[in-house]
């Protein structure tokens, strides 16, 4: 089985592209803390890249900005490139396939307002 979870801060704002056939897609880099401390007693963070397509994605973008926190629940995708110098390098994403919404600028404002 193939699953995660992750609850985390947008390091920054959400972005739309579009790619071939008009799908939408953005990635972000959600900063996770881990539960335990190291050596030196602090909690450290983990940047993970998310990757969100269509219509969570454009959701996102929309009400998402840096340094709200979400949740995503999807898999993980590995991949590999060849950079100039032939050297085989690995990536592993996250594949967004539910996005929650845990804090927004929006929902701030609105609470700060009242």
């Amino acid at each position: 089985m193939n699953s995660v979870i992750l609850v985390g801060r947008l390091t920054q704002n959400p972005e739309i592209v579009e790619v071939d056939d008009s799908k939408k897609l953005t990635s972000v880099i959600l900063a996770v803390n881990r539960n335990f401390k190291n050596a030196d007693g602090i909690y450290e963070t983990d940047f993970i890249r998310c990757i969100l397509w269509n219509n969570v994605a454009s959701t996102t973008t929309e009400y998402c900005h840096v340094g709200d926190v979400i949740g995503i629940k999807g898999r993980l995708q590995s991949s590999k490139y060849e950079d100039e110098n032939k050297k085989v390098h690995y990536v592993t994403d996250v594949i967004a396939e539910r996005v929650t919404f845990l804090s927004s600028n929006k929902k701030r404002e609105v609470e700060e307002g009242n």
